[in-house]
Parts: structure tokens; sequence; C-alpha cells
């Protein structure tokens, strides 16, 4: 299973998310999408241009993901340092890896990064 998870900003553009997400390695093989359960509503645009499944993760389950990049501003609001990174992994599953750490669109209002878990 792989998952792409966000951070964005209110108002980031498709653009701005497809951007992101092309800057962390592309929707090949992804099989959803993921963001805090509150932004989870801004990913729909994408998620049917992609045909994939929107998943909303709950604040104290992105609080619990070892992430590799630091935002202060996101650790006040959603316990962690990447938005990204931690969707990423929570949506993923136990024992996923993030594939790199997470890519910022060039507009700077989105940021993405992709979990892998691979299944026995």
């Amino acid at each position: 299973m792989r998952v792409a998870g966000f951070g964005f900003r209110k108002g980031a553009s498709a653009a701005a998310l497809a951007d992101a997400l092309a800057r962390a390695g592309g929707a090949a093989g992804v099989t959803a999408l993921a963001t805090a359960e509150d932004k989870a509503v801004g990913l729909q645009g994408i998620a049917r241009t992609l045909g994939l499944p929107v998943i909303g993760v709950p604040k104290a389950a992105l609080a619990a993901q070892p992430v590799l990049t630091h935002s202060a501003r996101v650790k006040a609001l959603y316990g962690t340092g990447s938005l990204a990174e931690a969707s990423a992994l929570a949506a993923a599953g136990p024992g996923a890896r993030l594939l790199g750490p997470r890519a910022q669109s060039q507009d700077g209002t989105a940021t993405a990064a992709i979990a892998e878990r691979i299944t026995p």
C-alpha cells in the first residue's frame, strides 16, 4: 500500500497539490490520499482527478508518527512536525516507511510525502 500525505494552506489550488505530489515522487502506485481530518475536504478535487479515496487522519494518530522534517507552525496545530509525512505514515498503517521527506509545491502552499507499507 502506498499513500500520499498532504499538508496545505487554506486556498491551495489543485495545481499546487498536484505539483507537490509530483515533486514527492508522483502518483504512480499511490492507492490513497491522506491529510488531517479537518482538511480532508480540500483533497476532494485531486482525489476525483486521480480516482483515489481520501483518508482523514485524527490528530492523535498524526502526533504519534516519526517524521523527517519539522515545522513549528504545524507542530502547534497538529502535534507533528510535518502534516504531509505524518498523514502518509498514519494512513499507510503499521510498519509504513516514508519514501523521502516532504516536498513543497513551487508556490509554497502545499506539501506532499509518500509512505509505503509492504504487506506479506
